[in-house]
C-alpha cells in the first residue's frame, strides 16, 4: 500500500513539472507579441518594498553559521552573523565619525577580498551610496570618478592607500581614506583601519535610527566601462538591484540550489566585486540565499583551478576569457572541474565553439548556460534556461522585461532580423548621474532602454548577440562583427587570444585587422592564419593584417579593449 501511495506522488509530481515545462514551452513559441516586442515567457515576479540592505538580511536566521566569504588562498573569511555584526558597527561609525548622511556616496576601492561585502553592507545600513573603482586604476582615473561621484570618504586595501592619495590631491579634495588589512599588514600612518571600526564595542549605535532610505532612493554608482566614452555614473535604486535578484529567482533560470541544514552551494568569486556582474549577481544575490563566495584578490589560474576543486565549487560565473582558460591551460585537469554543476558566461559574447571545448575537457556534463546584460540594466536583462544546450545564444528575456530589435530608423524588426537591441524592466537603471545629453542619447521617448548591441532573436525570442554597435567594422558597405572574426581565429590550433579592430582602407572604407597571441612553443606565420580564416569567412571579411602581441587589454569584465588597440597600433 505505501509502495503504491508513493508511486501515486512520484506521478503526481512528474505530471506538475511536465505541466509547467508545456506552458512555458507555450508560451515560448508565442514570445512575439503583435506589437513586435519580444515578452519574457516567464511568471512575473513582484518587487518587495524594502531597501536592498534590508532585503539581503531578511534570511539571515536561517543560515547565521554558514560561511558567507572566504579567501580563496589564505581561508580567512567570516560567517553571516559576524559579517552582519561588523558591517553594522562599521555603519554606526559612518555615521558618527565620518558624518555620512543619508544619500553621502562612498568611493570602494577594492579587490575581491573577503571584506568587500562588509563594507558595502555597512555603506547601505549607514544611508550611504556605494561606488566602485578598479583597483588598478591610477590616480588620474580615480580623481575623476572620486569628483563626479562626489564621494565623501574612500575604502580601499593598505597596498593603495599611496595611490589613492595622489588621486585626492590631483582632485583637491579633502576627504578620508579607510583601509582594510588583507594580510595582516599595518595601516599606514594618518589612515583609519577599517577592522577598528568594525570592532569598535564602545560606538553608541543608536545613530542608525536616524537613516531615512527609501526603495526607489539610488544605492548603487558604478561606473560605466567607457569602451564607447568616457565612464558614465549609472545610477542604480533598491528598487533596480533587488529587482533583478527577484528575477533570478525564476525556477527555470535559477542558477543556485536551496541553502539547507545539509547543503551550502559554493562560487568561486573570481569575477571583480567593483564591477556591476561581481556586485549584484555574485556578491548581493548570492547572499540573500546564504551562498559561500569564495574570493581570489589576485586571479593566478593555477590557484584558481587548485581552490575549484579545494572549495568543492558547484557555481562559477566567467567571462569568456576564463572559459578559454580553463579549456586550453595545462592545470586544467578534469579533477579540478569534479564538483562543478552549473558555468554561467555573461560580460562579452562568448563563440559556441568555446563552449563545447571547455566541456569537452572538463568531460562531465555541466549546466552551462548563458547570459547578457549591462551595468545599466543591473546587470541581467537575459538568461538561458536550464536544459538548452545552445552555446551560442544567451537566452530569453527575464521576469517582467520586454525587448525589441529595431533598425538604424527606429523601425521594430521580426524574428531572424538584426538590429540594434532594445529594453524595459525594472531593472534598468534610473539614468546616468549629472549627464542628461547621455541620458537623452540612451533612452528613447517612450522609454525603451537603447543597449547599443546587435542582437538577433529567433521565432521563440531567443536572443543571440551579434556584436556592440559602435564597433562594427564597414567593408564596402557591409558589416563585419569582430566577435565573429574573433572566434574563427581562436579555432585555429596555434591561437590563445584574438582581437579585431577596424582600419581605414584606402578602397574598402575599412578593413578587419587582428591583433593574435600565440600559443607557447608556437611558430605560426600571420600568412597560415589568413589562410585559415579565408577558408571559413565570406571574402569581405577575410583578414589580412595581422600582428603578433603579448596579451589583449581587456576590462574588468572581460571584455575586450578595441579603442586601446588602436590607439597603440593602428
Amino acid at each position: 500500500m505505501l509502495k503504491n501511495l508513493e508511486a501515486v506522488h512520484r506521478a503526481i509530481k512528474l505530471l506538475e513539472v511536465t505541466s509547467k515545462c508545456t506552458t512555458i514551452s507555450a508560451r515560448r513559441l508565442n514570445a512575439w507579441a503583435k506589437d513586435g516586442t519580444i515578452k519574457s515567457p516567464f511568471k512575473s515576479i513582484e518587487v518587495p518594498n524594502c531597501t536592498l540592505y534590508e532585503y539581503i538580511w531578511q534570511n539571515l536566521e536561517r543560515w547565521p553559521e554558514r560561511t558567507v566569504t572566504v579567501c580563496a588562498t589564505t581561508g580567512r573569511g567570516y560567517t553571516y552573523e559576524q559579517a552582519f555584526k561588523l558591517s553594522n558597527t562599521f555603519a554606526a561609525n559612518l555615521r558618527k565619525k565620518f558624518r555620512l548622511r543619508d544619500g553621502d556616496t562612498v568611493a570602494v576601492m577594492l579587490p575581491n577580498i573577503p571584506d568587500f561585502p562588509l563594507v558595502a553592507l555597512g555603506i547601505l545600513e549607514a544611508g550611504g551610496i556605494i561606488s566602485t573603482i578598479n583597483p588598478i586604476y591610477t590616480p588620474h582615473e580615480i580623481q575623476r570618478q572620486l569628483l563626479l561621484s562626489e564621494a565623501k570618504a574612500v575604502v580601499t586595501i593598505s597596498e593603495t592607500v599611496a595611490t589613492v592619495r595622489e588621486a585626492i590631491q590631483l582632485a583637491k579634495l579633502n576627504i578620508p581614506i579607510i583601509a582594510v588589512k588583507s594580510n595582516g599588514e599595518s595601516v599606514p600612518q594618518g589612515i583609519v583601519s577599517f577592522h577598528e571600526l568594525t570592532e569598535d564595542v564602545h560606538i553608541d549605535k543608536s545613530c542608525l535610527k536616524e537613516v531615512r532610505r527609501s526603495i526607489d532612493d539610488i544605492c548603487f554608482l558604478p561606473y560605466s566601462s567607457g569602451t564607447t566614452g568616457l565612464p558614465k555614473g549609472v545610477q542604480l535604486s533598491s528598487r533596480n538591484l533587488i529587482a533583478n535578484c527577484e528575477q533570478l529567482n525564476e525556477p527555470f533560470i535559477r542558477c543556485h540550489n536551496d541553502t539547507t541544514a545539509t547543503h551550502q552551494d559554493a562560487i568561486m568569486t573570481v569575477l571583480p566585486l567593483f564591477h556591476i556582474y561581481g556586485a549584484s549577481v555574485l556578491m548581493f544575490h548570492k547572499m540573500t540565499q546564504g551562498i559561500k563566495l569564495v574570493t581570489m584578490a589576485k586571479f593566478q589560474p593555477e590557484t584558481f583551478l587548485n581552490a575549484l576543486q579545494k572549495y568543492k565549487t558547484n557555481i562559477i560565473f566567467v567571462a569568456p576569457p576564463l572559459v578559454i582558460m580553463m579549456a586550453t591551460h595545462p592545470a586544467g585537469l578534469p579533477e579540478k572541474f569534479q564538483y562543478l554543476e552549473t558555468i554561467v558566461n555573461g560580460a562579452a559574447p562568448l563563440a559556441e565553439t568555446d563552449a563545447e571545448r571547455f566541456i569537452s575537457k572538463s568531460k562531465r556534463k555541466l549546466d552551462f548556460r548563458q547570459g547578457y546584460g549591462l551595468t545599466e540594466t543591473s546587470p541581467v536583462v537575459t538568461l538561458t534556461p536550464r536544459g538548452l544546450d545552445n552555446y551560442g545564444c544567451v537566452g530569453y528575456p527575464i521576469p517582467n522585461t520586454d525587448l525589441k530589435i529595431v533598425n538604424s530608423e527606429m523601425k521594430i524588426l521580426g524574428p531572424n532580423e538584426k538590429g540594434e537591441l532594445l529594453v524595459k524592466g525594472p531593472q534598468v537603471m534610473r539614468g546616468y548621474k549629472d549627464n542628461a545629453a547621455a541620458d537623452k542619447e540612451t533612452f528613447t521617448e517612450d522609454g525603451w532602454f537603447r543597449t547599443g548591441d546587435l542582437a538577433i532573436a529567433d521565432h521563440t525570442g531567443n536572443v543571440s548577440i551579434a556584436d556592440r554597435l559602435k564597433e562594427l567594422i564597414k567593408v564596402k558597405g557591409f558589416q563585419v562583427p569582430p566577435a565573429e572574426l574573433e572566434a574563427v581565429l581562436r579555432e585555429h590550433p596555434d591561437v590563445n587570444e584574438a582581437a579585431v579592430v577596424g582600419v581605414p582602407h584606402p578602397t574598402k572604407g575599412e578593413s578587419p585587422k587582428a591583433f593574435i597571441v600565440l600559443k607557447s612553443n608556437t611558430n605560426t606565420s600571420a600568412k597560415e592564419i589568413s589562410q585559415f580564416v579565408d577558408k571559413k569567412v565570406a571574402s569581405y571579411k577575410r583578414i589580412e593584417d595581422i600582428t603578433f602581441i603579448d596579451s589583449i587589454p581587456k576590462s574588468s569584465a572581460g571584455k575586450i579593449l578595441r579603442r586601446e588597440l588602436k590607439e597603440k597600433f593602428c
